[in-house]
């Protein structure tokens, strides 16, 4: 099986950046573009502060930490990926960014055999597959925040992706990104989403009826069920307009009343309460 040494990996927000930090820091020769040169340096910084807390948390070594930084660079035109053997699509969770990206790419990148993969959460990887002229080679990889701390990903074969490009993908994540790996149909949500989605939306909704504050409600899931994190503190991790496109297209596939977003949770989304990313959510993080 081809070895694989260049990753492109597209959109350097929080997903992109963990991608691209796990790899660079795998020995992998890692291009990452942006929308903008202010966006591509942007991206840069995020991932060195990264590599620099992992260096203070003695979780790397210095000559690691310089390794992985020399072996990344940065760019605002996917035309860039042009040599990539292997792309990981990161940009934000809507479908019709997501498609165009993936329609450039399929123009862009020369080697017939490229994986184009997406780390979409929640949108059907065949709708991404069938955009390009390469279906067989599109698949969805999906990964979890924080990337170089949680040690899952999900790949998620689309009923046109290839049997080579789910062995190439899944020897991918386990050889180069030390991933552990569960195979998921292409249906909204895949294995992960489908089971934490309606729980998150549930805390929701007792927020909303005045069931239970948010603190209450974290204390009650993290002493009571022993989870690391409560679902308030943990949709503030992941952000709560994600949480919300993801629900949307989980609920927009299956029509199922519990993945419908709450309307508390639309509210803050439209006030700009998107949690820790933006400061402030079901907690203020501004402090």
């Amino acid at each position: 099986m081809e070895t694989i040494s260049r990753l492109g990996v597209v959109g350097c927000g929080l997903m992109g950046s963990g991608i691209a930090e796990v790899a660079a820091l795998g020995g992998l020769d890692v291009l990452v573009t942006e929308s903008s040169p202010e966006a591509a340096r942007a991206g840069r910084r995020r991932v060195e502060a990264s590599l620099d807390r992992a260096l203070r948390r003695s979780k790397i070594t210095e000559a690691a930490r310089d390794a992985a930084l020399a072996r990344l660079a940065f760019a605002d035109d996917l035309g860039a990926m042009a040599d990539r053997q292997f792309v990981i699509e990161a940009v934000a969770e809507n479908r019709d960014l997501k498609t165009g990206v993936f329609r450039t790419l399929d123009q862009v990148v020369t080697d017939p055999r490229a994986v184009l993969a997406s780390n979409t959460s929640s949108i059907p990887v065949v709708d991404l597959a069938v955009s390009t002229e390469r279906p067989a080679q599109v698949i969805g990889m999906h990964f979890f925040n924080p990337v170089p701390v949680q040690t899952l990903v999900e790949i998620i074969p689309a009923l046109t992706t290839s049997p080579d490009t789910v062995a190439r993908t899944r020897a991918f994540a386990s050889e180069h990104l030390g991933k552990e790996i569960v195979e998921a149909t292409d249906r909204s949500g895949f294995v992960v989403n489908a089971l934490l989605v309606p729980y998150l939306l549930a805390a929701v909704r007792m927020v909303e009826s005045g069931s239970a504050g948010a603190q209450d409600i974290d204390r009650g899931m993290e002493l009571g069920c022993a989870h690391p994190m409560g679902p308030l503190r943990l949709l503030d991790l992941i952000g709560l307009d994600t949480a919300q496109s993801v629900a949307e297209s989980m609920y927009d596939e299956f029509k199922e009343p519990l993945y419908a977003p709450p309307a508390l949770l639309r509210r803050m989304v439209a006030a700009g309460r998107l949690g820790r990313k933006s400061g402030r959510g079901f907690y203020d993080y501004t402090a």
